[in-house]
């Protein structure tokens, strides 16, 4: 013990000292800072301005001046720096102590309603009346109305998931890249679903969900199309949900629900149900728009066309009511509801005499995927579904973008045709476009298909299209220089679907 004491007492000593040395040493560097440095500085002024002329003496002056309220301006910087850290720790503070008493009262609320409903349940029984049959009193239902809150639906998916975000578990077979992820989602479709999708439909739909939140599947029926998604969503072992469009959708509340000023209820949707079970989510979530030109799409679907081009996550907020009360759902911020990045929105398209034409703006925004034919049973294995979640994806997009990325050859052809193009047919492929076709390819490459196959495709989808609202009779000259052009930049065999389309419009003359 002897021993032990003797250091202790050195080494508490000894401590002592270096914390006392510490602030001797930092006061001795303040004093030297104050105190004789600026006594150093006044003589060496002294000493210089004996030989200045009156032009320099005011030039040494402005700079004393100067240097002397830059310093004072670092000062009143630090100071306002701190007095706003202080300021934020304080009300963060005052934040989360009146969360926890809007919390405690919350709870004491509940046990007083649950005292009252029992008191109520007594009184009845002791009247002979039968509470077992489910038959309330008005105070009762009230009561109720107050404990569910305006948004009773979501307030459900909060209990269900009991207030914490749901990890996704990936395994080690999980961590596939995009071409096994086509092969599998192939197998899988086939061998347990009993539903056949060729390769470069499923690649083409994984390059599509890289460039734009917005797929739009569209073709003659029987082909597939809401069947697709539907096998997506077992695939990822996260069912998709179908969203049955109406013909009477004119705008957002159809889709989203609305306020009732009279009840104070917001008439909850399926779709707002599932936008807001997805932010517990950290899979990959689909929610599909079933004949979704059975209405106007830029009227019900405006606000997320604008919103999901937004670069900034953080901006894709959807307003449901003007204001925050206490018992609303947890993930709604001053009445808004931030759309997750993990949820593709997937619309089914018909063309027929039933459906609207799904315009430019739209088309601009999307991903479309022509389904036009069924494919064969080819025979298929047996396949697991995966559990992946979207940052894994989202990683798996990226990384072919920095792996595959456009060849320069393609982009020189690609800026001749858009040239070409704006200049015959007033037609140009946009910032919008490019962006798309920057991140569409490499994607499509890295599922194992080829680049200038996704080039032609996206060329199709998003440019030649638009020759259908052209008066074509006058354009035959132009015409047959752009396919002369395609044999140049691409090759006599190439391109196959934007000649495919251009042959089609020939055809309607």
């Amino acid at each position: 013990m002897e021993q032990f004491a003797k250091w202790f007492i050195d080494f508490f000593q000894k401590l002592l000292r270096d914390i006392g040395d510490f602030f001797v040493q930092i006061f001795d560097a303040v004093y030297k800072l104050f105190y004789p440095n600026i006594k150093s500085y006044i003589y060496d002024f002294k000493s210089a301005s004996a030989t200045f002329s009156s032009t320099e003496m005011i030039l040494a002056v402005l700079a004393i001046v100067i240097v002397v309220l830059l310093f004072l301006g670092l000062l009143f910087l630090i100071f306002i720096l701190l007095r706003k850290y202080i300021r934020f720790t304080k009300e963060e503070k005052t934040k989360d102590e009146l969360f926890h008493e809007i919390s405690n009262l919350n709870s004491q609320l509940a046990v007083l309603l649950d005292g009252k409903n029992a008191s109520v349940a007594l009184g009845n029984e002791d009247l002979g009346f039968d509470t077992s049959s489910g038959v309330t009193s008005p105070r009762q239902k009230e009561s109720r109305k107050l404990e569910k809150g305006r948004f009773v639906k979501l307030v459900r998916v909060d209990e269900k998931y009991r207030y914490s975000i749901l990890p996704t578990k990936m395994t080690e077979k999980n961590q596939i890249g995009l071409q096994e992820l086509v092969n599998r989602f192939i197998h899988y479709s086939g061998s347990e679903l009993g539903l056949f999708y060729d390769k470069k439909t499923i690649s083409t739909f994984f390059a599509g969900m890289a460039a734009s939140k917005i797929l739009i599947l569209e073709g003659i029926s029987g082909t597939g199309k809401t069947s697709l998604p539907y096998a997506m969503g077992k695939f990822f072992s996260n069912p998709a949900s179908i969203i049955s469009v109406q013909p009477s959708w004119r705008n957002r509340t159809e889709m989203l629900g609305y306020l009732n000023e009279f009840t104070k209820k917001f008439n909850e949707t399926e779709f707002l149900k599932v936008l807001y079970e997805a932010t517990y989510r950290t899979d990959v979530n689909f929610i599909v728009l079933d004949e979704m030109n059975l209405a106007r799409i830029e009227y019900y679907f405006a606000d997320f066309l604008s919103m999901l081009e937004m670069p900034n996550p953080n901006e894709w907020l959807i307003d449901l009511v003007p204001d925050q009360i206490s018992s609303d759902p947890i993930h709604l911020e001053d009445g808004k509801l931030k759309i997750s990045q993990n949820i593709w929105f997937v619309g089914t398209a018909n063309k027929d005499d039933s459906t609207f034409t799904i315009t430019d703006k739209v088309y601009d925004r999307a991903s479309s995927i022509s389904m036009n034919r069924k494919s064969d049973d080819i025979g298929y294995d047996p396949t697991d579904s995966v559990v992946m979640s979207f940052d894994y994806l989202d990683k798996l997009f990226k990384d072919a973008q920095q792996e595959f990325e456009i060849s320069p050859e393609i982009m020189d052809s690609l800026y001749k045709l858009d040239m070409f193009i704006s200049e015959k047919f007033e037609i140009a492929f946009g910032n919008r476009v490019m962006k798309q076709i920057r991140t569409f390819i490499p994607v499509y490459i890295a599922c194992g298909q080829d680049e200038l196959e996704a080039l032609d495709y996206l060329v199709s989808r998003k440019v030649i299209r638009k020759f259908e609202t052209l008066n074509l009779p006058f354009l035959q000259t132009e015409l047959e220089e752009l396919e002369i052009l395609f044999d140049k930049l691409f090759g006599k065999d190439k391109f196959a679907e934007s000649r495919k389309m251009l042959d089609s419009f020939s055809k309607m003359l």
